[in-house]
């Protein structure tokens, strides 16, 4: 184990410094300072190596905790990032963008800040690419089955390596122009730099994994056609339909979807031209809905060059400290302080967004608000409460509802639920033999972790459908949801 009193003799929770905002709202990278190494051993050998490691249930890899831990202290860079993958294909991304539940169900979280697992894990892997650990890991054999994987987020692209290294001959279909899928153009630089994507598609070249960008499945290529040229098909699109507000003046210049927003300023950073850019620069921006995507807006807005930045959330403002109801090993909904709302702003909770109001032009002006108040369980406009605030773009951030089903399920009838998810069974099969789906397609808006623990499980079960067998691991079910995580 790692220290066996260092949890007693390190009390105190220690994480790299985000740089200064005047400085970081000046450029794209990523927020954070280079960390210590010597505070990270330090903080590594706080874990307690517990008899019962909460923080592998909490999260849904089964991440081998304590013992990359313990690696870590004693200065094994090299086997700790061993036991990473071992779980784990992506902990470049995962480091960086997961919430970390495992730390919300650390034993020693129960009365010390938890253990910092998190920086910790995405530490050991840039370590690991630094020093060229991080090989290629081609088949030995080749099993003359074929799999197209379509979607290139971390479910696609888990079950893409899963498959490959198996010895299938695996296509992984993109629509956008480039891999990646959210995590490409969903994703600002200062939150995860795009340098961890190539470097983890060049690892997959290498094994064998044949990625087609720019091709939409579905247009460019049936649905049907898919299923003729390949032995099995796993579905990894997301859930990209965005949840709407259906309230006056919906359709006025300036009011748009997050992700329209996001994508067209992630493709300028990636050094692309886009024509009539929705920009914040110079303008008073809104963004409505408190979660993460809400976070990336505002970020984004900071580094553009907005007048103001309004972050609307419908609901109550969380507590400081774990509530009652979500006690450890639970995942509490707390108030957080990401990167982005240090650099500026003002977060307004129980907002209810009324009207979006036109100048004489015909654009959006403003919006027109009021508090929240609960009716019957219901979340309304409190009558008498509205007020304005100035807006020349609006910014909606209210998550997803679902998959695409536009192609999917007319041309191969594939069956969808009235959570606008595909449908499936446990082992990740539909109803159509050959056809999985892993990840927010099926899942719906959740996690990168379950992403990518449904990207594996999703490859075992579909090895095992070509080959009778499989011995690659399956970590979780597809009706499995996650301790104080809505199954949405």
């Amino acid at each position: 184990m790692a220290d066996p009193r260092g949890f007693l003799k390190v009390t105190e929770r220690e994480l790299p410094k985000r740089r200064p905002v005047p400085v970081r709202i000046m450029d794209w990278k990523e927020v954070y300072e280079p960390g210590d190494k010597a505070v990270l051993r330090r903080q590594a050998g706080r874990c307690m190596d517990c008899g019962v490691p909460f923080c592998h249930q909490g999260c849904p890899l089964g991440n081998l905790i304590p013992e990359w831990n313990d690696l870590t202290w004693r200065g094994e860079g090299r086997q700790a990032i061993e036991r990473l993958h071992a779980t784990n294909n992506f902990p470049e991304f995962t480091g960086r963008l997961c919430p970390a539940p495992c730390e919300s169900s650390c034993v020693l979280g129960i009365n010390q800040p938890a253990v910092t697992i998190k920086q910790i894990e995405v530490s050991t892997i840039d370590e690991a690419f630094a020093n060229g650990w991080v090989q290629a890991q081609p088949p030995g054999r080749i099993t003359g089955k074929t799999v197209a994987v379509v979607g290139s987020g971390p479910a696609g692209l888990a079950a893409a390596q899963q498959l490959t290294r198996a010895g299938h001959t695996v296509a992984v279909f993109e629509r956008d122009d480039r891999i990646g899928g959210l995590l490409r153009y969903g994703i600002p630089d200062f939150k995860m730099e795009k340098s961890h994507i190539e470097d983890r598609i060049r690892q997959m070249q290498d094994e064998g994994t044949r990625f087609r960008g720019g091709v939409e499945i579905g247009k460019d290529i049936t649905w049907a056609q898919l299923r003729d040229r390949y032995d099995a098909v796993i579905v990894a699109t997301g859930c990209t339909v965005p949840r709407d507000l259906a309230i006056p003046g919906r359709d006025l210049p300036g009011v748009h979807f997050a992700m329209e927003y996001l994508v067209e300023s992630n493709k300028v950073v990636a050094g692309d031209t886009v024509a009539n850019q929705i920009t914040a620069a110079g303008k008073h921006v809104v963004v409505i809905g408190g979660g993460d995507t809400g976070a990336d807006c505002i970020g984004t807005a900071h580094r553009q060059g907005a007048l103001s930045v309004t972050n609307l959330a419908i609901g109550r403002q969380p507590g400081e400290e774990r509530p009652e109801h979500q006690p450890w090993p639970m995942m509490p909904t707390i108030f957080e302080v990401q990167s982005a709302h240090e650099e500026g702003g003002e977060r307004v909770y129980l907002a209810s967004t009324v009207e979006f109001l036109a100048n004489d032009a015909g654009e959006v002006r403003a919006l027109r608000v009021a508090e929240t108040e609960f009716v019957d369980g219901k979340r309304v406009p409190k009558s008498g409460t509205e007020r304005e605030i100035p807006a020349d773009l609006i910014l909606i951030a209210m998550g997803f509802t679902g998959a695409e089903r536009d192609t999917l399920e007319p041309q191969i009838k594939a069956p969808f639920t009235n959570r606008g998810t595909v449908a499936r069974e446990d082992d990740f099969h539909t109803s159509l033999p050959g056809v999985f789906v892993a990840g927010d397609a099926g899942r719906g808006q959740s996690l990168i972790v379950w992403a990518i623990a449904e990207g594996r499980a999703a490859a075992a079960h579909a090895d095992a459908y070509l080959m009778g067998t499989t011995s690659l691991p399956a970590p979780v079910r597809a009706s499995d949801v996650a301790i104080g995580l809505p199954h949405q």
